[in-house]
């Protein structure tokens, strides 16, 4: 199969120079001689009759290229046989047909290579070129074949410049033309200053290689198997025989060694005289040979080694391998060059999809801001309904301290009464901590109202005719907010007033406090003069009543109760009705709350109290 594209190639060019029109189509006479031409070289052995039954005028018009390979395949593809033939002669024949018509070289003789030359170059562009038609060769394959022909005359190819002149060429189905790269190299571009006859051998040299399978060819000594002498060879070695001649022109073949996979190649000692010594060892001989120096005995060794795996891969040409590999290495190339630019488009599909949400998301912070505008407004309602529920519990608290100022007359009356107003406070109290955690949860229900209204924003957005509607209440909201806070500042002005009013309030009740502590004071000193007259009372008593009963050796004591000093029995019960009514003030002056009541009842004690040690005084005075 690989004879038949590399002979298919050839033949195109053949086709193509004979369709002088450049139609796509070639005279009957015309490929009537190409295929009898064709026969000659391929040594296929004629067919007349075919041949003109094939090609017969009994219908118009020229042939085609898939008209012509029927009979192509059939009559004289499908009879080669490989080795029967010499390729360079059918080669030589399809390239006089094609040069005369394509190939334009210097008129001046000022080409860089010969007609011969560009012959095997010609040779070497259909072996490295692709299976495609029309035939060309990629740039990879071009670098490739430069640098071969750079390196057989020891010069460095420029690839920047490669580069260039590659990308200001028009290539044609991704590569050059075998016309093309003929004139890219008389040029003289990449090979200036270096003479024909070095080109020459440099391109002899990788057409040996690349065309004729020529792995490594030079001079060894070689050592015979009668004789035992040592002899100087020109060796050729192929991938599957290492043949050695005479003289390197290869005239007078010496012999050849048939390479298999069993065979082996290693290195031996010095001796005989003979230095970088190696053998070659096959089935039925080991083969004893000399290179000149280290390298060239490694160069060798690696050379008949590459050759061995070859055959034991089952590989008949060594560059055929390398091309495939070439060529698979360049289709994975293109695989992941394809896959980066999918995976490009892939980010850039991501990009645009990630700007989008971010447009969706921008939409949704918008009306998420909407509803935010929304929630403000609705709780500055609610903290105006709490601020209107502050005021009107602080205008209660205001009637309940004014109620408790007007009952600090009559304390005693409306003890009950501010009891009831203290409760009513605590109450009013209890129902403000109610309303503010009913406040509260009716602010988490509004946030969950929120919530669903955001969920329900994000669906409604989508939608312009809602948006429209969106903007619209917009503008009604901004209204009523502007509404709103004049409103607020109307009700600020008129707390700051209401806040004055109950600063004096308070001012006021700062007033009643320091008279009530002043009572309080009096109250106390009063009690403390009650409590010490009550002492001196019972000390007279005790006093008067040894006085009164002197007691006599043997009388027994009578009773106090009766007697001479019964007349003292209304003083002490007067006396102990008024402890008890001072021990009663004393516990209604223990509450905080009851200020007008401790004021009350000092001003009766003092009334009631105070004249008592002067009553006993005079009581007494007398029976002193």
């Amino acid at each position: 199969m690989d004879l038949r594209a590399e002979l298919l190639k050839s033949i195109w060019y053949a086709f193509t120079a004979l369709d002088v029109e450049k139609s796509g189509k070639v005279s009957k006479s015309q490929l009537k001689v190409l295929s009898h031409n064709l026969y000659t070289v391929l040594c296929i052995p004629h067919d007349p009759v075919a041949l003109e039954e094939h090609f017969r005028d009994d219908d118009d018009g020229p042939v085609s290229s898939q008209g012509y390979m029927p009979y192509l395949n059939k009559y004289i593809l499908d009879k080669v046989e490989e080795g029967a033939f010499i390729k360079e002669n059918f080669d030589e024949l399809c390239w006089t047909l094609t040069a005369k018509k394509n190939y334009k070289p210097d008129r001046n003789g000022n080409s860089v290579v010969s007609h011969q030359d560009a012959f095997k170059l010609w040779c070497l562009f259909n072996f490295l070129s692709e299976d495609k038609y029309p035939l060309v060769m990629v740039p990879d394959e071009v670098e490739y074949l430069l640098k071969k022909i750079c390196t057989a005359m020891n010069v460095e190819l420029n690839s920047c410049e490669l580069e260039d002149y590659l990308a200001q060429e028009p290539q044609g189905q991704g590569g050059l033309t075998v016309w093309q790269f003929l004139d890219m190299v008389n040029s003289g571009r990449f090979l200036r200053g270096i003479e024909q006859e070095a080109v020459s051998m440099a391109v002899e040299e990788v057409y040996q290689e690349i065309i004729e399978d020529v792995l490594k060819q030079g001079y060894l000594w070689k050592k015979g198997q009668l004789r035992r002498n040592w002899s100087e060879r020109w060796f050729m070695l192929k991938p599957s025989v290492l043949s050695y001649y005479m003289s390197e022109e290869r005239k007078e073949k010496k012999g050849s060694i048939a390479l298999d996979k069993n065979c082996c190649v290693e290195m031996l000692p010095d001796r005989d005289g003979k230095r970088c010594m190696f053998c070659v060892k096959t089935s039925s001989r080991t083969y004893e040979m000399s290179a000149s120096d280290t390298r060239q005995r490694q160069e060798w060794t690696l050379a008949i080694q590459t050759a061995i795996r070859l055959q034991a891969e089952g590989k008949k040409s060594l560059h055929k391998d390398l091309k495939q590999k070439r060529r698979e290495q360049r289709e994975q190339r293109e695989q992941r060059k394809a896959a980066k630019e999918e995976e490009t488009q892939r980010l850039k599909q991501l990009q645009e999809e990630k700007e989008r949400k971010l447009q969706e998301l921008e939409l949704l912070k918008e009306a998420q801001r909407q509803a935010e505008i929304l929630l403000q407004e609705e709780e500055q309602r609610r903290r105006q309904q709490h601020e209107e529920m502050q005021r009107t519990l602080e205008i209660q608290l205001q009637e309940a301290e004014q109620a408790r100022a007007s009952m600090q007359a009559e304390m005693v009356l409306k003890e009950a009464e501010a009891e009831r107003q203290r409760k009513r406070i605590v109450e009013l109290e209890a129902m403000q901590e109610r309303l503010q955690e009913a406040l509260q949860q009716e602010v988490k229900a509004r946030q969950d109202e929120e919530a669903v209204r955001y969920a329900q924003a994000r669906l409604l957005a989508e939608e312009e005719e809602k948006l429209k509607q969106l903007m619209k209440l917009k503008e009604e909201q901004e209204e009523y907010i502007i509404k709103t806070q004049r409103e607020k500042q109307v009700l600020k002005q008129e707390m700051e007033n209401k806040n004055k009013c109950l600063e004096e309030a308070q001012k006021q009740l700062e007033e009643v406090r320091v008279n009530r502590q002043r009572v309080d004071q009096d109250v106390m000193a009063a009690q403390r003069k009650l409590r010490q007259a009550s002492t001196n009372v019972k000390h007279w008593n005790v006093q008067m009543n040894r006085l009164m009963h002197p007691i006599g050796p043997g009388d027994k004591r009578t009773n106090v109760s009766g007697g001479v000093f019964a007349g003292y029995q209304p003083l002490l019960s007067r006396r102990d009705s008024s402890l008890k009514l001072t021990q009663r003030m004393q516990d209604k002056g223990s509450d905080p709350t009851s200020e007008n009541s401790k004021e009350n009842v000092s001003n009766g004690g003092n009334s009631s109290v105070l004249p008592s040690p002067d009553a006993d005084t005079m009581a007494t005075e007398p029976t002193n």
